[in-house]
């Protein structure tokens, strides 16, 4: 039998998500997200996220994919919670949220920033970056994120990140984060002014100008 490559740290439940989005988002700093793929584990310490609300809330969160209610591309965030909701923008690139909430109230949070944990050099190769790449230029961001990390929506849309078994998952060793600095979200058109973004302060890995870290 071939043996798996080990994931670090261990599995977060799913109790762990199954609240508002806004109470996750800050609790997942720190935490891991780790993809086992053919070329090893690749895995990053989670350093910035925002969290989006379900329709349920009052008011609807309007920058939220689910503000309207379930669909085909959404309903991933109507399910459990601790389910990947990957969706594509610009036709090319990729962004990677986890459910929230109990079944049929969707939330989620977005993985906006890791640091890299595992497989860097592999990271480097997925984002055609060369060796010894930045930090920054890796994991910094929603879509280089997934970039590195080899993130898409047609294998990666629906995946249980609780289930031991499947290649995506989310983490945790312990290691203890910073107390998370709170500002407004940032590269979106609506309810602009929401403070649900999440960072840990000063971390080189944060996206978004200097002035938001």
């Amino acid at each position: 039998m071939t043996r798996l490559p080990r994931m670090p740290g261990r599995l977060l439940s799913r109790a762990f998500f199954e609240a508002p989005p806004e109470h996750v988002a800050p609790r997942l700093l720190g935490k891991i997200l780790a993809h086992r793929t053919n070329n090893g584990v690749l895995a990053g310490r989670i350093v910035e996220v925002e969290a989006y609300l379900g329709p349920h809330n009052d008011p609807p969160d309007p920058a939220a994919h689910s503000h309207r209610g379930p669909t085909p591309r959404n309903r991933v965030l109507f399910g459990p919670a601790g389910y990947a909701y990957v969706y594509a923008i610009y036709g090319r690139y990729f962004c990677a949220n986890i459910s929230c909430e109990v079944e049929g109230k969707a939330g989620c949070v977005l993985l906006r920033a890791l640091e890299q944990l595992a497989g860097s050099a592999q990271m480097a190769i997925n984002r055609g970056l060369p060796a010894g790449a930045a930090a920054r230029e890796l994991t910094s961001g929603p879509s280089r994120l997934c970039q590195a990390l080899g993130l898409t929506r047609l294998t990666h849309n629906g995946l249980d990140l609780v289930d031991p078994a499947s290649p995506l998952q989310v983490r945790e060793d312990d290691t203890p984060a910073d107390d998370a600095l709170v500002t407004v979200r940032i590269g979106i058109k609506h309810a602009v002014d929401w403070p649900m973004r999440f960072v840990l302060p000063g971390h080189p890995c944060v996206s978004g100008p200097a002035r938001m870290r």
